[in-house]
């Protein structure tokens, strides 16, 4: 059990090297665009969990909650410019999310 894990390990740096030639180069910009909104909203959530969870007692820094949600309100409107719908779903799900989860905090 423990070789075939051990090869299973061995073998990561040859599939990403193969992922890397046969797929990225298919992924479109816009795939990447709804990545980094995914990888934004995602990004204060762990502290905010611990937060809620009381196995931190710190906010996440303000001045990055400022920068991401600068970032996402620039991508928002750029995608209101654009009409791009999937966009606009993905933030606006994405602001409502970290509005619960805030809202949690705020009154638990």
């Amino acid at each position: 059990m423990k070789a075939h894990i051990l090869n299973i390990v061995k073998d990561i740096p040859h599939w990403a090297v193969v992922f890397v030639r046969d797929h990225l180069g298919k992924v479109s910009s816009h795939t990447l665009g709804w990545i980094s909104i995914i990888l934004l909203h995602l990004a204060p959530v762990p502290t905010l969990l611990a937060v809620l969870w009381a196995q931190n007692d710190k906010l996440p820094p303000l001045d990055l909650m400022i920068f991401i949600w600068s970032a996402l309100i620039t991508m928002f409107f750029r995608s209101l410019i654009d009409n791009n719908r999937l966009y606009i779903a993905t933030i606006s799900l994405g602001f409502a999310a970290q509005a619960f989860l805030m809202s949690l905090i705020l009154f638990k």
